[in-house]
């Protein structure tokens, strides 16, 4: 089989169904499945499968996984593939008409290719926040590395919301981190990154535009609280995939001084202030998922 589409859910049963139904509308010829693994959902999300699968010949796979975590859920689609490569999609995503041809036609001319992964369009629920700084955007999961093919050079890498594997990576190289990656409501994240770094010692890592999907984001996001949270989360995930952990906290401690000050001078500047109060949030993170203290 030439792909697997693995989504890997948790209450999201409506989100679910949407991302199945443009599964069944892709410009795809060759064999493909598709995986759900529902991680303790306590919603429809089984009804949800079941249905979308009386619809058509491609195969839905239901798979119920009890340990909570993205990682552990990811790990398990991993396990239950069949295809040469996985594809992940997000829940809250909705896939395009080539989504799967294009990432498979990439993986298709160069064997060196490990990793590719596709554009990213917001689904704004509501209009896109007129103080969202740009560099800031990537934490809603929005990417547009590129306006053609390429490779994408380190420390640059795809979003799990749209990102494939070469399943043969996985004979040689362990799979996601399950100590990084969401469990619950917490937004531990950089289990992506961690996993991508080990793949690019031994193969290359790839990006196209044409292989995009459309990623939602709910009006419950979309606030200056619900981005610093995101910022300390990023900070703790750093900090507990990094191996140089006594240099971070040194220099996260030396810090903070210095963007409380830079925030006092900068007192009539909004985006100044925010720039430096998320400065300052990351480095709470960066000192929390070092000491080990976050929930």
């Amino acid at each position: 089989m030439k792909a697997t589409v693995a989504i890997c859910t948790h209450n999201r049963a409506e989100d679910v169904r949407e991302a199945l139904l443009s599964l069944l509308r892709q410009n795809f010829t060759d064999a493909f499945e598709v995986i759900v693994v529902d991680n303790r959902s306590t919603d429809n999300t089984k009804q949800v499968v079941q249905e979308v699968n009386q619809m058509t010949s491609v195969p839905i796979i239901y798979v119920y996984e009890e340990k909570l975590g993205l990682s552990v859920a990811r790990n398990r689609a991993i396990r239950e593939a069949k295809g040469e490569y996985i594809l992940f999609l997000d829940d809250d995503a909705i896939a395009s008409r080539e989504w799967i041809g294009g990432i498979v036609s990439l993986f298709e001319t160069d064997p060196r290719i490990g990793c590719v992964g596709g554009k990213i369009e917001p689904a704004w629920e509501g209009a896109e926040p007129t103080w969202l700084l740009p560099e800031n955007r990537t934490l809603y999961t929005i990417l547009d590395y590129s306006h053609e093919i390429v490779e994408m050079q380190k420390p640059a890498i795809p979003f799990g919301a749209n990102v494939a594997f070469r399943k043969s990576v996985f004979h040689s190289l362990k799979p996601f981190r399950e100590d990084l990656g969401r469990v619950g409501s917490n937004l531990l994240s950089s289990e992506e990154a961690e996993l991508i770094d080990r793949i690019r010692s031994r193969y290359t890592v790839y990006y196209t535009p044409h292989a995009w999907v459309r990623h939602k984001i709910p009006s419950s996001r979309v606030s200056r609280k619900w981005l610093l949270r995101r910022i300390y989360w990023q900070g703790v995930s750093s900090a507990v995939s990094s191996e140089r952990k006594t240099g971070i906290i040194v220099k996260s401690v030396l810090k903070v001084p210095v963007f409380l000050l830079l925030t006092i001078i900068f007192f009539f500047d909004k985006n100044r202030i925010f720039r430096n109060v998320s400065k300052i949030i990351y480095n709470n993170g960066l000192i929390s998922g070092v000491l080990r203290t976050y929930n």
